[in-house]
């Protein structure tokens, strides 16, 4: 291989040394992590208050609902330590909602919207997630359009409807095989079951949502899965449970 002559280095050298010296000074902030932008401890106190809330709305269908306001005020007394602006138009949002929590209708727009922002406040890094503040906008925004009056007129889409019921068919299936399992696995019964819930929810099917919680009450209640009553009862809800399901897709 032939040598490349010393004034062709020279040259390479000149044009690139602007281009290196810009890296050099930029690779120190690269490798310097982000500053937070809150204090470690009141994050934590953020965390601990959105893992509250999380787990008051989980429990709701067992427990009732009365966990649930303390929580959310709970997270709204630390979004008010942060005196973020994205924070207190969260936490106001959430505050209207609580408001709405002993309705026996709620509005199912509003469960829907409450689901999707608990579930995110649960995200690892609390305050200081990456996408933290598109996040908690983005929320707000859901609740406060969730909160205000409308028609409640509401269009199902088909396409959403064929695809919720093709995978809950699928779970379904699993079910059964976890029944026929001797003795029948109980933990596959209640978490298939559970994610059938948590995708109704998610669609505004409550009636499928609550059948579904319900097949997993039975699950959890029965004292002896390898009782032939105990099972056939189970069964029978799993055929309801498929039969609601099958009406979706119609």
């Amino acid at each position: 291989m032939a040598d490349i002559p010393e004034d062709d280095l020279e040259e390479t050298r000149a044009a690139l040394a602007p281009t290196l010296e810009a890296t050099a000074a930029i690779l120190p902030w690269l490798a310097k992590p982000r500053p937070p932008r809150f204090d470690r401890a009141l994050n934590q106190r953020w965390i601990e208050a959105g893992g509250r809330l999380a787990a008051a709305w989980s429990n709701r269908h067992s427990q009732g609902t009365d966990d649930i306001r303390p929580a959310i005020f709970a997270l709204y007394g630390v979004a008010l330590e942060t005196a973020d602006a994205g924070c207190l138009r969260l936490g106001e949002a959430l505050a209207s909602a609580a408001d709405q929590l002993e309705r026996s209708d709620l509005p199912p727009r509003l469960i829907a919207a409450l689901s999707a922002c608990i579930e995110c406040l649960i995200e690892p890094g609390g305050l200081e997630h990456e996408a933290f503040a598109s996040r908690v906008e983005h929320f707000a925004q859901r609740l406060e359009a969730a909160l205000a009056p409308h028609s409640g007129v509401s269009e199902r889409s088909p396409v959403l409807d064929h695809l919720f019921a093709e995978e809950a068919r699928e779970h379904i299936e699993q079910m059964r095989d976890a029944l026929l399992v001797l003795p029948p696995d109980a933990y596959a019964l209640k978490s298939e079951a559970a994610q059938i819930a948590q995708q109704a929810e998610h669609l505004e099917l409550y009636g499928i949502m609550h059948q579904a919680h319900q097949l997993a009450g039975t699950v959890s209640g029965a004292l002896d899965l390898d009782n032939p009553e105990t099972r056939h009862v189970i069964e029978e809800r799993l055929n309801d449970l498929a039969a609601a399901i099958a009406a979706v897709d119609a």
